[in-house]
């Protein structure tokens, strides 16, 4: 499940200086909550070992911690899909993507949601994941609402009829079909690395491994 917001873009670097309609935000909830839930595991047995722990205890937790949390940080609450009418923006656990609508050559939905652009590549987005039961769900709500109608009986389910994943990348598809030959939608794809989030981790794994190599 993903939750849309509006809000006005973040200034980015890799964009050019005419974009700047309003975004729609996409990001799953669930990973939002299954996030904060871990860093709080994390912190709490990382801050006990620290406290409590002796010899090289506490280094252990320390080189953990650096290592953990920028990795949990990466794959559930940094994740996060920004649309507007110039161009796609993903940011996935270690990179940012950004395609202009006229780069798009489809978006796509299986078992997995991904934008493939012109040159061939696919991006995944991170941010909308698929939820095959909340597809069959609403696959049965359809097949519940034709059955209705063919039977002439009324509509008494009001469920949903897409699945909320599948409702966003239908809207992203509107986007990029209203806006792909727009001239301000033109422009070569491009990803930045996250090394704000690499570096960290690459920095306490490296830790890490010395003072098990040394112990």
């Amino acid at each position: 499940m993903t939750t849309p917001d509006h809000q006005p873009p973040v200034p980015d670097s890799s964009e050019p200086s005419g974009f700047r309609s309003r975004d729609r935000i996409y990001r799953s909830p669930f990973g939002i909550a299954g996030g904060v839930l871990l860093l709080a595991i994390v912190g709490w047995l990382g801050v006990d070992a620290l406290v409590s722990g002796h010899g090289r205890t506490p280094w252990l937790a320390l080189a953990t911690l650096i290592l953990l949390v920028p990795l949990v940080i990466a794959f559930t609450l940094r994740p996060a899909v920004f649309a507007n009418e110039d161009r796609l923006r993903i940011r996935n656990p270690f990179r940012v993507i950004t395609l202009p609508w006229g780069s798009v050559a489809s978006l796509r939905s299986s078992y997995s949601n991904e934008v493939v652009v012109k040159s061939g590549t696919k991006y995944q987005l991170w941010a909308v994941p698929v939820s095959l039961r909340a597809r069959k769900k609403a696959n049965r709500q359809q097949n519940r609402a034709a059955a209705q109608v063919r039977t002439g009986a009324a509509a008494l389910d009001a469920g949903p009829r897409r699945a909320q994943t599948d409702q966003v990348m239908d809207d992203l598809r509107e986007l990029a079909e209203t806006h792909e030959s727009a001239e301000r939608a033109q422009g070569e794809p491009s990803v930045r690395w996250a090394y704000e989030v690499m570096g960290p981790a690459l920095a306490g794994a490296v830790v890490l491994v010395i003072l098990l190599v040394t112990g």
